[in-house]
């Protein structure tokens, strides 16, 4: 058993296409309609079939009013940290706090070095990501006296200004499968964020326990982890989704697809029997 004891949220993954742009954001907004918690995007720079991602969290945050909003995951190669740091407190401010923020270490070296990024080694990727996670905290804490100042290979802060300061903590999430990159989560990242159909039997289970170990050798408690996974529509049922929280300590659970009745489903029907299950079945506190 691994339930964290995280409040549950549940969120909707949509396609950011270029070529349906009204639909896209009437989703964002029915998502909202529908009590979600979260509203995602994937993020491929790279491909001209999908709206750029930030342009389009910035658009939903203007067009909703409660719902979070998220890349999941954001192309890190192709998106500077720091200026990724001050684009999501910015965004923060603006749409009242709302802001979390999907992070991943890349893929598709071709098509990232074809835009004009660098092509790393995977063990180069992790250490880039790392020092990313250094340079974007550093610059959202506004209240830490004197200049943001990191040294790292592949980022750096030479005495930056600090800030804007986010409203609130901005979650640092991170879809992360291998070894590393897991040990990376659990010392740094406030969330896990894997995809359901990159997953094998017992893979939950154990990169959970990696993750709790990492937490726990850096001095953390592994419990302020929060546990993510984006789930495809056969997934979306109460029971399986109250499994999956009380067993492998499932948090947030975000449905993959673009089709507004299976997105007003989730938030109407699944979303509140998957909480009075999973509050039915925790001990009492």
């Amino acid at each position: 058993m691994a339930d964290y004891g995280h409040a549950l949220e549940f969120g909707a993954f949509i396609t950011p296409s270029a070529e349906q742009v009204d639909r896209v954001v009437e989703l964002a907004v029915a998502a909202e309609q529908a009590g979600l918690d979260l509203v995602s995007f994937q993020d491929h720079p790279y491909l001209a079939k999908f709206l750029d991602t930030w342009t389009l969290l910035a658009f939903v945050a203007a067009r909703t009013s409660r719902v979070r909003i998220a890349p999941d995951v954001l192309n890190l190669p192709l998106r500077p940290p720091a200026v990724v740091a001050r684009a999501a407190a910015s965004l923060d401010l603006l749409s009242g706090g709302r802001v979390e923020l999907g992070l991943g270490a890349g893929s598709r070296w071709d098509a990232i070095e074809a835009m004009g990024g660098r092509r790393l080694s995977p063990g180069q990727s992790v250490d880039a990501l790392e020092e990313a996670i250094d340079v974007i905290r550093a610059l959202w804490d506004a209240g830490q006296p004197g200049e943001a100042r990191v040294e790292g290979s592949h980022y750096r802060l030479s005495g930056a200004e600090r800030g804007p300061a986010a409203p609130h903590r901005i979650g640092i999430w991170l879809g992360a499968y291998k070894p590393r990159m897991l040990a990376l989560t659990g010392r740094k990242a406030d969330g896990w964020l894997p995809s359901m159909p990159y997953l094998g039997d017992g893979d939950l289970a154990r990169g959970n326990a990696a993750i709790d170990d990492a937490a726990t050798g850096a001095g953390r408690d592994p419990r302020e982890i929060r546990r993510l996974l984006n789930i495809v529509p056969g997934a979306a049922e109460p029971e399986a989704l109250t499994r999956l929280a009380l067993e492998d300590g499932v948090g947030t659970f975000i449905l993959i697809g673009d089709e507004a009745a299976a997105i007003e489903r989730f938030g109407a029907e699944v979303a509140p029997a998957v909480r009075a299950a999973v509050e039915a079945a925790r001990p009492a506190t």
